[in-house]
């Protein structure tokens, strides 16, 4: 009866200890799934913040690159996507396109157009505008990306010469890309 007795009790507390090695197992891999989930960024937007995000591409396009060839075009709306997934950024194209730098010297634009007034004082060309939203729909919605431009967060006309200390990856048209300069570490 006693060795009944200790096979029932030893019985009992193996059925234990597995329970409880599996209650904390699954505890901490529901732990690691909540966490991976809250580490995922939100890809959903709605149709219509999805508009407002072509419009604003659109708009960045057309005032940049409207006269450049196609792969400018494009090239301009990847820069803001590549800035979308950088950390130094934004997460929103229009939040990309809009953003403003303060300088004790005055207001700095990330696109020009956008503070000097361009979208005031030129007329839209119909024909330039819809070049502009189908760059921006390749890129913004079907995820296009020219093969080179991966890293590239910014770029200037070249008639001026900002002296960046940025690695050039590409010149297309009348813009010429950049990179962030490796360091060193």
């Amino acid at each position: 009866m006693e060795i009944k007795y200790m096979r029932s009790v030893a019985f009992t507390l193996a059925l234990v200890f597995v329970t409880v090695v599996v209650w904390a197992v699954t505890a901490n891999k529901i732990k690691d799934l909540k966490r991976e989930r809250d580490a995922r960024p939100v890809t959903f937007v709605t149709v219509k913040e999805r508009e407002r995000q072509l419009h604003c591409m659109t708009q960045n396009i057309y005032y940049e690159a409207s006269h450049e060839p196609a792969e400018g075009k494009i090239a301009v709306a990847q820069v803001v996507m590549n800035r979308v997934a950088h950390p130094d950024y934004p997460k929103d194209p229009c939040l990309v396109i809009f953003q403003k730098n303060h300088f004790y010297s005055g207001v700095v634009c990330q696109f020009t157009w956008y503070c000097d007034g361009s979208m005031d004082r030129r007329p839209i060309r119909e024909d330039l505008w819809r070049e502009s939203q189908e760059a921006a729909k390749l890129v913004l919605l079907e995820n296009f990306r020219l093969t080179g431009l991966e890293h590239a967060l910014f770029y200037h006309a070249d008639y001026v010469n900002p002296r960046w200390q940025k690695d050039r990856v590409a010149k297309i048209g009348r813009h010429i890309f950049y990179k962030p300069r490796e360091r060193n570490i």
